[in-house]
């Protein structure tokens, strides 16, 4: 498809690196001659410098013959203006970053007047994020695939586990759970492993299953499986905000820790049932005052990604809660990995997946077969859902008989509202939703996971 993105930054810049890859023609609109420079030198796409709600400079990029208008500049009534002008243009699909929470509750009404296919708004998704993982506080991040029916859950494997020196083709006998492991993180490894792989403690897992099967590892892991009854959030900015009010909504008793008197005010109107404590939580005193010692979990959302790493470390130092960090810049992935920060939120990461998944749902109508993608492990590993429509090379065969490309696992099948664990003989139907976990990139169809080299 031909797309344009109107931003290069860091929203922006993701967004473009991932459509390059899955084969896209891209052109990017950015006012500043360094923005335009950069990206055109590091990736084969059209630059355009100039303001993207031009409509002289969208003819520049090719507006008339674009699929997809992608708007995610810092200024949201910007990205609305650019989508406005793409639409009467070039009739083209059009997708705005909207950030101000004062367009939230009208998000509908601008999204239908406008005539956009989609919205985004950054900080609500990370806030959305951050509460689904705290409904199952044990897992470092979740993902769903098949409506639901399918996810996967990273954990850390502990001392004294069940799962501590077991062979992967021994899990289901072990633990009493129909799951498969997916990826397996060991010191600065990412491995897809065999059924003679030795899990060890200290590794991080993804594991695929239903809910049912999930939930039943984890019990029988003897790990919590039930949501936190309490959430102590330092920062009190839109994030804050978002999930204060989501977690207030499933009957959580919500700490919110702000410096700002004047926003703290702020969110005992917007936020009453919550408990907000205006005071400066880089002074330990004030999180122990506070509690912190006996919280479930803990959030850490300033606008500082250092204040974030410092607040979650001192809270793994006195506390058994869930930690979740915020982190806003995403080219330092490696060194964060390397702390025991708990579950990161990167809200520019999670904007470019919501989109990407929208561009993804295009390319179905598009004669794509995927579903859906997330990228796991900072991008390292992607998961991806294909719907089989019709007979392919992989159907109506045992799976041993495949032949795969390397560093390819076929991790779940969802016939008829049941997921599949798969063995070497299960077998890929017509109608089948298969997920597949890869560290290679490009797939389109479920095809595309074969070895068709003659060795």
């Amino acid at each position: 498809m031909k797309i344009i993105v109107v931003g290069g930054g860091k929203v922006g810049r993701t967004l473009v690196e991932q459509l390059i890859a899955e084969g896209h023609d891209i052109a990017v609109i950015d006012s500043k001659s360094r923005v335009i420079t950069n990206v055109t030198d590091n990736f084969d796409v059209l630059g355009v410098q100039g303001n993207g709600a031009s409509y002289t400079v969208q003819q520049d990029a090719g507006v008339e013959e674009a699929d997809l208008m992608i708007a995610v500049t810092d200024a949201d009534e910007v990205n609305l203006l650019c989508c406005l002008v793409a639409k009467k243009a070039g009739n083209c699909n059009t997708i705005a970053r909207v950030r101000n929470p004062i367009y939230n509750s009208e998000v509908g009404f601008i999204r239908e007047e406008l005539g956009l296919s989609m919205t985004v708004n950054p900080e609500h998704a990370a806030a959305t994020e951050a509460a689904r993982i705290l409904r199952f506080p044990s897992a470092i991040s979740i993902d769903t695939f098949a409506k639901g029916r399918t996810e996967i859950l990273r954990f850390k494997i502990s001392e004294g586990s069940l799962l501590d020196e077991c062979r992967m083709m021994d899990i289901t006998h072990k633990t009493g759970s129909e799951v498969l492991v997916a990826t397996v993180e060991r010191n600065q490894d990412v491995i897809i492993p065999n059924g003679q792989f030795l899990l060890k403690a200290g590794d991080t897992i993804s594991v695929v299953a239903s809910p049912a099967n999930a939930r039943k590892l984890f019990e029988n892991l003897k790990i919590k499986t039930g949501r936190v009854r309490n959430c102590m959030i330092v920062g009190g900015g839109t994030v804050g905000y978002y999930l204060a009010s989501q977690l207030l909504s499933q009957g959580i008793a919500v700490t919110v820790i702000e410096k700002s008197r004047e926003r703290c005010e702020e969110l005992s109107e917007l936020i009453p049932d919550a408990n907000i404590i205006c005071g400066d939580a880089t002074d330990q005193n004030v999180l122990i005052e506070e509690g912190i010692r006996e919280c479930e979990s803990f959030v850490s959302l300033t606008g500082i990604d250092e204040e974030n790493v410092f607040l979650s470390l001192f809270a793994r130092t006195v506390s058994d809660a869930k930690i979740i960090t915020k982190i806003n810049r995403i080219n330092y992935t490696e060194v964060v990995d390397s702390l025991d920060l708990g579950s990161i939120i990167h809200p520019k990461r999670i904007t470019a997946e919501y989109i990407l998944r929208y561009v993804r749902a295009m390319q179905n109508s598009y004669g794509s077969e995927m579903e859906s993608l997330y990228e796991l492990i900072e991008g390292k590993v992607e998961a991806l859902e294909f719907k089989v429509s019709r007979a392919k090379e992989v159907t109506d065969m045992p799976l041993s008989q495949i032949r795969l490309k390397k560093d390819v696992l076929i991790a779940s099948i969802t016939r008829n509202g049941n997921t599949i664990i798969p063995n070497g003989n299960s077998v890929i139907r017509e109608g089948d939703s298969v997920v597949v976990v890869t560290s290679q990139k490009g797939f389109r169809t479920i095809n595309d996971i074969l070895d068709t080299g003659r060795g």
